[in-house]
């Protein structure tokens, strides 16, 4: 290995000096330049000691020839400006690969950054599931322009459906703007495995995912309630809301028969949407009656449908656990699912 953790480094485009701070593969470093970590390629970098022994030292003259007045130094160029142009804000993954007992390159980890390429600063909450559970929560802040390096998760973990939840604010509030904003990004195996077989194509460090090109406006404040009854629309008082409710049920069937009986003329993709919209409306009714527990039949068929509804139940905060087991009245064919408040 060419580099080692404390080396001084030189970066070759840009002429600057820093420091080798962490090792991710044969061909990439984690560097620190001016108090700023990115990663780099190694043919990127070079050790500073050959420019420091070129360059000409600046030692003034023992003897002045003639002396030199304040209007006679020349003008400095007046420098345009620079400005960074906005692109949104990132959650960009690095993968540290590593070689296997048969020698091949394989990803031990991924490296997640937030990576602020907007104006504005933001405080933000995050929080990094696994199959719902909380696994790493972290509050601070990033400024303009800037990354924040938040954590790692094991390669391996990704099968177990990560995801990853951001509640952004303002540093410097503004008027017009929205108090705070909520997103959440979720990972599936197959695209991810299919992004770094692209970076290594490419030959890039990273693949990343945009959370927000810019921050929102603020909702309006009320509506026109009168208008809207006017209208014939019913309007009810939010802190009653659970008297217009359905009553929650503690068996949901989403057998397409029991839905509609128009599905002889719907497509396969039409009836799973169908099923699985009907499901996330029975979920939002448990919470809203915090029922404890429910029992989601999908049979068993070709199991596509209890695939859907797993992957379901497990973007869903509100979900405990679930289970798919054998019961005396649904054989294997019903998930029982189990709410947290």
């Amino acid at each position: 290995m060419k580099y080692q953790i404390g080396d001084d480094i030189l970066v070759l485009h840009s002429n600057e000096e820093g420091k080798v701070i962490e090792i991710i593969n044969d061909k990439m470093v984690m560097i620190e330049v001016r108090g700023v970590k990115f990663p780099a390629y190694m043919d990127q970098i070079d050790f500073p000691y050959f420019k420091r022994f070129t360059e000409k030292k600046n030692i003034p003259s023992k003897k002045i020839e003639s002396k030199t007045y304040l209007d006679q130094l020349p003008k400095e160029k007046p420098q345009p400006n620079q400005i960074k142009v906005s692109e949104g804000v990132w959650l960009s993954f690095i993968p540290k690969f590593a070689l296997d007992d048969f020698n091949d390159e394989i990803v031990e980890l991924l490296k997640i950054h937030l990576v602020n390429k907007t104006s504005q600063g933001y405080l933000f909450i995050y929080h990094q599931y696994f199959n719902g559970e909380e696994f790493f929560s972290l509050k601070n802040e990033i400024q303009p322009f800037h990354d924040f390096y938040l954590h790692d998760i094991k390669f391996e973990a990704v099968n177990d459906t990560p995801s990853f939840a951001f509640d952004f604010s303002l540093i410097n509030q503004q008027k017009g703007k929205a108090d705070h904003y909520e997103v959440q990004l979720k990972l599936k195996p197959k695209q991810v495995f299919q992004k770094i077989e692209l970076i290594k194509e490419n030959n890039e460090p990273t693949f990343s995912y945009t959370l927000f090109n810019e921050y929102p406006d603020k909702a309006l404040d009320s509506l026109p309630l009168d208008s809207l009854r006017a209208k014939g629309y019913k309007v009810y008082d939010a802190g009653k809301v659970k008297e217009y409710l359905p009553p929650a049920r503690s068996v949901i069937d989403l057998h397409i028969e029991k839905l509609t009986d128009g599905h002889s003329s719907m497509t396969n993709f039409e009836i799973l949407t169908l099923q699985l919209a009907e499901l996330e409306k029975w979920i939002d009714i448990a919470v809203a009656h915090r029922q404890a527990d429910m029992i989601v039949i999908h049979g068993m068929g070709t199991g596509k449908l209890r695939e859907e509804v797993h992957e379901l139940l497990k973007s869903r905060r509100e979900v405990k656990h679930f289970f798919n087991q054998y019961d005396s009245r649904f054989g294997f064919g019903a998930t029982q699912v189990f709410f947290k408040y």
